[in-house]
């Protein structure tokens, strides 16, 4: 607007000084080989701008013919060029889709029409990577350093070293690739070559030199603000590690400024509950850990919050686990805390419920449910038969949450990953699952219906199995030797009390028509059909579990099943 604005005025002001000069009296006389030409003002002035425009007409056209050689050359140039680039873009796409035959053309034929341009030499190293010849691609990488110069040597000798510090990590040559980061890193502001800076220095274990790093990283801002608060916050965690032992004071500083950057951070938050309780300030040490417990329930919280006290009994431990557990109400990791610190006060009927709470919000078991259940029934038990049962649930539940990096398990927290020096890399989740592994969906109950102390003295338990396909016999004799010869079916009972109490004998009415259960076998007649004598079975020849009851003493328990022994007549 304000430009047509400029125009108009300009054309008012023309118009004026025209207008003007025809209003002045006066003329223009010229006189020429003893010829007078005499004109207006106007008149002169319009002859004059015409034969301006005239030559200046005539002199570009002139500067066109004299050009003509040039600008064909100059036409021939860009047609060469901008087919040079149409195969450099066709090699860049080629390149980038994986296609090694179509980028080496496309490369060559860039090369010849363009010449070494900055991108015809990457578009050839890329060709190269592709192929594996790894020693061209390197030549091209330094080829690029070499040639850098002008106002695009800065980029150029930055590409060429991150090529040549990707090449270096692939033959495994890790000083190499240092070498070039560090170069990059301070020549121009790269945030591959400050993370490979990074890197290096949290693979020697020099926390100082990785912050000092992080701090460079966010002067120059190639990283954001949240990424350097929370690289801060794990490296200055990791130097109050290395300082817990030394320097209490300078380490309980760290820590405290650790969870100001990261609030969220678990090891800092424990961490500096232990130097708080080292320091003896458990008033604040406990606020601190409440109130990291609140956010979010760990393990390492509930391991620093219990044995914030060193001495405490285990009903100190139980009290301060409930106060925990009200903290996080309805979470897994409390009811496991307060399960623990029950069992060790042996308060087993609150573990149980604590338990029976964990099972009873729809998760699926882990495998530290199942072993904390195995330890309350061998604390409260001794070894049984349910606590087989929870180890063999254990190997088979899901996975717990552990402290874990590029796939490495960690048992405590680490700054950064041993593998590759990436930091902050562990993270407390869980393990990926392992494909057809078997796992339980539900658990037994927590809550025995049979109370070990109420149990029967004498008979067998059955177990929860499918019943087996047998023959229908109405008794079913269970004897640990099959007999050296048949006997008649009629002659079976006699048999078997000849045997006793090596053969256990156990019968039923045919009208009640109910299964017959004897060590977890179920045998029932069909509808209408007559009693079948009875006949033996050995211990042999049955399925492998079935003969013994979940709660087995063992193998030196008199068998349940046996009639009551009477001691020998003493000898006179």
């Amino acid at each position: 607007m304000i430009r047509i604005l400029l125009f108009l005025a300009a054309l008012a002001a023309l118009a004026l000084g025209f207008s003007w000069i025809a209003d002045q009296p006066g003329g223009l006389a010229l006189t020429v080989a003893g010829y007078r030409y005499e004109t207006s003002l106007v008149a002169a002035l319009g002859f004059g701008l015409l034969a301006l425009v005239a030559a200046m007409l005539t002199w570009s056209l002139a500067r066109f013919v004299f050009r003509i050689p040039t600008l064909m050359s100059f036409a021939s140039r860009m047609r060469r060029r901008n087919k040079g680039f149409a195969a450099l873009t066709r090699g860049m796409m080629a390149a980038g889709a994986g296609d090694m035959k179509a980028a080496a053309k496309a490369s060559r034929e860039a090369e010849r029409l363009i010449g070494e341009e900055p991108l015809t030499l990457l578009l050839a190293a890329q060709s190269a990577q592709l192929s594996g010849d790894r020693a061209r691609a390197t030549r091209l990488f330094q080829r690029m350093i070499e040639q850098s110069k002008g106002a695009e040597s800065a980029a150029m000798r930055l590409l060429g070293l991150r090529g040549l510090h990707v090449e270096a990590l692939r033959r495994g040559d890790d000083e190499a690739a240092y070498e070039y980061a560090r170069l990059a890193h301070e020549s121009a502001p790269a945030a591959w070559a400050g993370q490979a800076m990074l890197e290096r220095c949290d693979m020697a274990d020099d926390w100082a030199g990785a912050l000092a790093v992080v701090e460079t990283n966010a002067a120059r801002k190639t990283i954001d603000a949240a990424t350097a608060r929370r690289q801060r916050a794990v490296l200055k965690t990791a130097i109050a590690l290395r300082l817990q032992d030394r320097d209490l004071v300078e380490a309980l500083a760290l820590a405290r400024e650790a969870i100001r950057l990261a609030p969220g951070l678990v090891p800092a938050n424990a961490l500096a509950g232990q130097l708080l309780s080292r320091k003896g300030d458990l008033r604040r040490a406990s606020k601190l850990l409440e109130r990291a417990w609140r956010a979010g329930p760990h393990p390492d919280l509930a391991r620093a919050y219990i044995d914030v006290r060193q001495g405490d009994s285990a009903s100190d431990w139980l009290a301060r686990a409930k106060v925990l557990a009200r903290l996080a109400p309805g979470e897994s990791e409390s009811a496991l805390v307060l399960a623990r610190a029950a069992l060790e006060a042996r308060d087993f009927k609150l573990a149980r419920q604590a338990m029976s709470d964990v099972f009873n919000n729809g998760r699926r078991p882990t495998a530290r449910m199942c072993l904390t259940m195995a330890d309350i029934e061998e604390t409260e038990h001794g070894p049984s038969g349910r606590m087989r049962e929870w180890l063999a649930r254990a190997a088979r539940a899901a996975r717990d949450p552990v402290w874990i990096a590029d796939g490495i398990v960690s048992d405590e927290w680490l700054p950064a990953s041993p593998l590759n020096g990436r930091l902050d890399a562990f993270k407390w989740e869980v393990p990926v699952e392992r494909i057809g592994h078997r796992q339980d969906e539900a658990a037994p109950p927590i809550f025995s219906p049979i109370e070990p102390e109420l149990a029967p003295a004498a008979g067998p338990v059955p177990l929860e199995l499918e019943p087996l396909e047998l023959a229908p016999p109405e008794v079913v004799v269970i004897a640990q030797e099959t007999p050296p010869a048949a006997e008649e079916p009629a002659q079976a009972p006699e048999l078997a009390q000849k045997l006793a109490p090596e053969i256990a004998i156990e019968e039923k009415p045919a009208a009640e028509q109910a299964p017959v259960i004897a060590a977890g076998l179920t045998n029932a007649p069909a509808p209408g059909s007559e009693p079948a004598p009875a006949r033996l079975v050995s211990l042999k020849s049955l399925p492998k579990g079935l003969v013994t009851a979940p709660d087995d003493p063992g193998p030196d328990a008199p068998d349940p099943l046996a009639p009551p022994q009477t001691p020998p007549p003493p000898r006179r």
